[in-house]
């Protein structure tokens, strides 16, 4: 007789029960009593400052990259006065906070995701619940919260060195003034370029934060699952970024530039 197999959706369903339940403890664990703010601050300077070297030289090179390729296609149109601005606007808008999310989704949800699966598989996690502990207010609260308050200011620091990179891009082949450059870039700007950029870079940090730290406590499965959920997480956290940023993009071209 042959065995009956469970269809692959019932995971699915599964799967999305287990998040849901998992969201929910998060939630609860916010507003219990006994929160630990040490913990959050810890996590905050291990997330943050941990990432600002990576962040900052790759925020920096992109808007180099992108002022270099750009003038020789502006200067065929005789708009080479416009690559400020153009390059502001797209670092800003769209370019700076997805990749340094998915910068952060590497390293942060990586380490995240090792880090609770390890203490999972050896038993730590437990070890907290026994001694009368809070695992989840300690380990799951503070890092969410940590990923969605960092996140936000490492984007908004990547994009200010991403213009500061196209000003010294654009001296390469010319020269220009940094007074005159900064007034062109900044011109183009406008308070509907920043404030969608930053709420999805919120957005970004939770899906980070949480995607890491589900994947780590629900870990099981020995050593080798500890890879598994980095790389999970890694992947999940990725996913996650894409569809936001699509979300982000359609709500901020009916609310915003409409």
């Amino acid at each position: 007789m042959e065995q009956i197999k469970s269809p692959s959706w019932s995971k699915t369903f599964e799967e999305v029960g287990n998040q849901v339940s998992f969201m929910s403890g998060f939630i609860r664990n916010i507003f219990r009593t006994g929160f630990e703010w040490n913990e959050l601050v810890r996590q905050c300077y291990m997330i943050g400052y941990n990432s600002f070297k990576l962040v900052g030289i790759t925020g920096f090179i992109l808007g180099f990259v992108m002022t270099l390729q750009s003038i020789p296609t502006m200067k065929v149109f005789g708009a080479v006065s416009f690559v400020p601005g153009m390059v502001s606007v797209s670092v800003i808008r769209e370019i700076g906070p997805v990749i340094i999310a998915l910068l952060c989704a590497g390293k942060v949800a990586s380490g995240i995701g090792a880090e609770l699966g390890s203490m999972k598989v050896t038993e730590q996690i437990d070890a907290m619940e026994v001694s009368g502990a809070n695992p989840v207010q300690y380990l799951v609260v503070t890092r969410i919260i940590a990923c969605t308050l960092m996140v936000p200011l490492l984007s908004v620091m990547a994009d200010g060195l991403a213009i500061c990179g196209g000003y010294f891009g654009s001296n390469i082949s010319g020269h220009v003034t940094a007074v005159l450059y900064f007034n062109k870039a900044f011109h183009a700007l406008a308070f509907g370029d920043l404030l969608p950029s930053v709420i999805k870079s919120v957005f970004f940090g939770f899906a980070i934060g949480f995607v890491g730290c589900y994947k780590g406590y629900n870990s099981n499965g020995g050593t080798e699952s500890v890879g598994v959920a980095a790389n999970s997480a890694v992947v999940s956290a990725s996913l996650w970024i894409i569809v936001l940023d699509a979300v982000a993009v359609q709500l901020t071209s009916i609310f915003v530039y409409n």
